[in-house]
């Protein structure tokens, strides 16, 4: 899998990234739009997974703070999950954080997801809550 990255909204790995998040959190999820694509748009760096030069999973990273990353908006197209992708994804992430000397990535796992979340390495952190009517934990890693 080849992993790309960008900060320009007007690049096609973002309306990549845009258009797998649309399919998962929009039409599968029933997220509004104006929830799913926000204020931090232009804040984040995006990264896409592409498979024969097809895009099929995609995240976004805050950085919220100097040593500590937030992953955002994890999703996989609907035929390319169970396949490894996300946390091939999620590796290549956690090496670049490594190699910039971040200490800590955090994340808002949905309730459903939280056991691939714990399998690399994540722990839950604090009470359930919901996001977009969905049941989430926080989770964080110590790199």
């Amino acid at each position: 899998m080849d992993i790309l990255q960008t900060t320009d909204l007007n690049s096609p790995i973002y309306q990549a990234s845009l258009k797998i998040r649309q399919e998962v959190f929009i039409q599968e999820q029933n997220v509004a739009p104006e929830i799913e694509v926000d204020d931090l748009e232009n804040q984040c760096t995006y990264y896409v997974g592409y498979v024969q030069n097809q895009p099929v999973v995609t995240t976004r990273v805050h950085h919220e703070e100097p040593n500590t990353w937030h992953l955002q908006r994890v999703a996989t197209q609907a035929t390319a999950r169970h396949q490894g992708y996300a946390s091939q994804l999620l590796s290549a992430i956690e090496a670049e954080a490594r190699q910039q000397n971040v200490q800590t990535i955090t994340l808002n796992a949905q309730d459903q997801a939280q056991n691939f979340y714990l399998q690399l390495g994540y722990e839950v952190m604090g009470p359930q809550f919901l996001d977009a009517g969905i049941k989430h934990h926080q989770m964080i890693k110590n790199l």
